[in-house]
């Protein structure tokens, strides 16, 4: 594995960390939707260095479905929380 691989991959596990932090602090629902966003993101992030690490392109449209579910859910989260911000 390069130098290059193994800094991205403990970047992204040091910023994982961050996240999994608001995550669990997040005062409010929208910054836990965030979160959780972010974290499919590095998710996808991750597994696109591994996937040029060790070179396993049969798992690229993993990545596709990954980051149009993270784009689905967030949206709908969105979504959600206009509608109650209405109800209000």
């Amino acid at each position: 594995m390069s130098a290059v691989a193994v800094v991205a991959l403990a970047l992204l596990s040091a910023v994982g960390m961050l996240v999994l932090v608001r995550l669990v602090r997040g005062p409010r629902a929208l910054d836990r939707i965030v979160a959780l966003e972010v974290l499919v993101s590095l998710v996808v992030a991750g597994a696109c260095v591994g996937i040029a690490v060790w070179e396993y392109t049969t798992f690229a449209p993993v990545l596709i479905v990954l980051a149009l579910l993270g784009f689905i859910g967030s949206t709908a989260a969105a979504r959600l929380i206009g509608e109650r911000e209405d109800l209000r």
